[in-house]
């Protein structure tokens, strides 16, 4: 299954969860996959779009993860890292299934194939007693460790190439945000005018030629 581009800037957070917590005016830093990454000020989250079941009414984009007092701007860019991560695994195959915890949400990463959880999310950053327990950071470790449960879909299809391709430019912790959608879009145009170059190779090639 699939989100298309921009689906979390078109199915933001609920208001009343917004305004409960303090986020009005949260900056959407990236969207892959109906997987997203928050930012106002201090407070860093994900942003989680369920995927839909025609059983169930529309749930709406869940928060979770949040994290009220960042440390720094490396701890704000694991959370970016971690979204467009989940989002490409979503792309390639694996679920995240929500569960409600008050006003946010965790997620747990379920392996198609098995159904085996491999990895949760819970729906706030815990403290920093004893270590802090899971965080960005290592969550992010933890699910970039994870193989694809698939090619990604129909990457004939140009909108989700440029999602696959996002994905992959955020892991380089050398690029922004904003330098990452450039590398993507001169990506797909490279992978497109191959004909059959792959999404890791298309990058490759707009890196190479970014610093030419």
């Amino acid at each position: 299954m699939s989100f298309a581009p921009g689906h979390l800037a078109e199915h933001p957070l609920p208001p009343g969860i917004v305004g409960a917590l303090g986020l009005n005016g949260y900056q959407l830093l990236v969207d892959v996959a109906g997987v997203g990454a928050g930012r106002l000020g201090t407070h860093a989250f994900l942003l989680v779009a369920p995927e839909p079941d025609p059983s169930l009414p529309d749930a709406g984009t869940q928060i979770s993860l949040h994290q009220p007092r960042l440390k720094d701007e490396r701890e704000a860019s694991a959370f970016t890292q971690l979204a467009a991560q989940l989002g490409y695994l979503r792309l390639s195959g694996y679920r995240l299934a929500l569960e409600r915890a008050g006003l946010r949400s965790k997620v747990s990463l379920v392996n198609p194939a098995t159904g085996a959880i491999v990895a949760t999310i819970p729906d706030k950053q815990p403290g920093r007693l004893f270590g802090g327990g899971a965080n960005a950071a290592s969550l992010l470790a933890t699910v970039r460790g994870l193989p694809p449960a698939g090619p990604p879909p129909d990457l004939q299809s140009p909108e989700l190439l440029r999602q696959v391709l996002l994905a992959l430019a955020l892991r380089d912790e050398s690029l922004g945000g904003a330098e990452a959608a450039e590398l993507a879009d001169r990506a797909l145009e490279l992978a497109r005018q191959s004909g059959g170059m792959d999404p890791p190779a298309a990058l490759e090639a707009a890196k190479q030629d970014r610093g030419a």
